[in-house]
C-alpha cells in the first residue's frame, strides 16, 4: 500500500460530471488500500474569466488583489470534489493553500514555495480520509494569498509529494503520457514508457506543454517519482519520469523532438567589435525581464560585427523599442527582426556518448532544403532555428531519421 499524490487539471475538473469521474477514480485507488492526497486546478477557463473580470476594473490589476481573486477558482473545485467523494461513500476533506499551509515568498502571481506544513494532512490520512488541496496557491509570511503562476498546480502536487515523501506523484492530464513529439504533427509519435528528469526538463523548456517546467525541476531536486497519466482513460501506465541511472530507462539515443513557434529573432547589425558590446545590447533587455534564448555573434570584420538573438514572440516589439532607443549609443548600423521562425530541438541523454547526432540532424534538414538560421547545443540537446513554414515538415523528417517511430 502506498501514499499517492494525484493532480487533476482544469480539463479534468471542467464540469460536475467530470468531477464525479475524478471522484470515482480516486475511490478506486482508495479501495486498493492506498492513502491519497489530491491537488486540483480550477475548472478550465475559470482563471482566465477571473483575470478578465479584474481587467475590467484595472488595466493592470494590482498583483496582491489579483491573487486574492484568481485563487478562488480552486476553492470551488476542492469543495465540489470533496462533496463528490462523500456522495459515493469516501470520506474526504478539502484545504485551501493557506489552510495547509503552503508557505511561499511574496512574489504575487508567480510565487515560489518555501515550505509545507503536512501535519493536518497526515492526521486526516491517519483517519482514512482523502485529502484535497487547492493547487496553484499558498500564503506568504505576512499571510497574503499568493499564486504560483500558470501551471502552478503541477508544482503544488510535486511539492506536496516531496513534503509527504509520497511513493508517487501522478499528474492526470488530457494526454496519456509524454510522446516522442506532438502526435498532432506526427501521427506516428510514440508514448514513452519512461523519460529522464533531464530530458523532461529540456522538453518542457523547449515547447512541450505536458508539464510545467518548474514542477519537473522540483521533482528532480527532491527525487519525487513522477508519472503522467490520462484523466480520460481508465487503463494505462502513462509515462514515468525517472533518473538516468534507472535500469529500465529506454535506451534510445534521442528521446524526443520538441518545437516552439513562440520565437522571434532580432538582428543588431554593424555594431563595434569591442569588449562589452554583448552586455551593452543584452543588459537592457534583461533589465526589462525579457527572456533571451539563442545568441550568435559573428566574427568581426572591418571593426564591426553582427549580433543576433531570439526572444519570445510576444516580447519582440518591446525588445525592439528598447534597442532602438539605444541604437545610437551602441553604434549599431541597423536593427531588424523576424517573427516567422520556429525552433526545433532533439533531446536525449544518450546523445552524450554518441557522435554524429548533430550531423544527422543537419543532413536531414539539408536534404529537405531547409535552411538553418541559428544553432544551440548542450550535452543532451541540439536546437536549430528555421523558417516557420518548414516546421511540421522538419519535425516529421527528423522523427523518422532518428527512428522515433519505431517501437523501443
Amino acid at each position: 500500500m502506498a501514499l499517492i499524490v494525484q493532480k487533476y487539471g482544469g480539463t479534468s475538473m471542467g464540469t460536475t460530471e467530470r468531477i464525479k469521474n475524478v471522484a470515482r477514480r480516486i475511490a478506486k485507488w482508495k479501495a486498493q488500500g492506498h492513502d491519497v492526497v489530491v491537488a486540483v486546478s480550477a475548472m478550465s477557463g475559470e482563471t482566465n474569466r477571473l483575470i478578465a473580470l479584474a481587467k475590467e476594473i484595472q488595466d493592470y490589476p494590482d498583483p496582491r488583489e489579483l491573487d486574492v481573486i484568481i485563487s478562488t477558482g480552486e476553492q470551488v473545485t476542492i469543495g465540489l470534489l470533496a462533496m463528490a467523494l462523500k456522495e459515493i461513500g469516501v470520506d474526504a476533506k478539502s484545504y485551501t493553500g493557506w489552510q495547509v499551509k503552503v508557505t511561499t515568498d511574496s512574489s504575487f502571481n508567480k510565487a515560489r514555495i518555501q515550505s509545507i506544513d503536512e501535519d493536518a494532512m497526515r492526521a486526516d490520512l491517519a483517519e482514512g480520509r482523502v485529502v484535497i488541496v487547492a493547487g496553484f496557491q499558498g500564503v506568504d509570511e505576512a499571510n497574503n494569498i499568493t499564486t504560483l503562476g500558470r501551471g502552478g498546480s503541477d508544482t503544488s502536487a510535486v511539492a506536496l509529494a516531496a513534503a509527504l515523501k509520497a511513493d508517487e506523484c501522478q499528474i492526470y492530464t488530457d494526454v496519456d503520457g509524454v510522446y516522442t513529439t506532438d502526435p498532432r504533427v506526427v501521427p506516428e509519435a510514440r508514448r514513452l514508457k519512461t523519460i529522464t528528469f533531464e530530458e523532461m526538463i529540456e522538453m518542457a523548456s523547449l515547447g512541450s506543454k505536458v508539464l510545467q517546467i518548474r514542477s519537473v525541476e522540483f521533482a528532480g531536486k527532491y527525487k519525487v517519482r513522477l508519472r503522467v497519466l490520462s484523466s480520460f482513460e481508465e487503463e494505462g501506465e502513462g509515462t514515468l519520469i525517472t533518473f538516468e541511472e534507472d535500469e529500465n530507462m529506454e535506451k534510445a539515443v534521442v528521446a524526443g523532438i520538441a518545437f516552439d513557434r513562440n520565437e522571434a529573432r532580432i538582428n543588431v547589425k554593424g555594431v563595434p567589435d569591442r569588449p562589452g558590446i554583448a552586455y551593452q545590447i543584452l543588459g537592457p533587455i534583461a533589465d526589462a525581464n525579457i527572456e533571451v534564448d539563442m545568441i550568435i555573434q559573428n566574427v568581426g570584420e572591418n571593426g564591426t560585427t553582427d549580433f543576433s538573438f531570439t526572444v519570445p514572440r510576444g516580447e519582440a516589439n518591446r525588445a525592439l523599442a528598447i534597442l532602438r532607443e539605444m541604437q545610437t549609443h551602441v553604434g549599431a548600423a541597423k536593427i531588424e527582426s523576424d517573427d516567422k521562425i520556429a525552433k526545433i530541438s532533439i533531446v536525449g541523454v544518450g546523445m552524450r556518448s554518441h557522435t554524429g547526432i548533430a550531423s544527422t540532424m543537419f543532413r536531414t534538414l539539408a536534404e529537405e532544403g531547409i535552411n538553418i538560421q541559428m544553432i544551440s547545443t548542450s550535452e543532451i540537446k541540439v536546437s536549430v532555428l528555421i523558417d516557420e513554414k518548414y516546421l511540421e515538415l522538419a519535425v516529421r523528417v527528423l522523427h523518422k531519421a532518428f527512428g522515433l517511430d519505431q517501437a523501443a
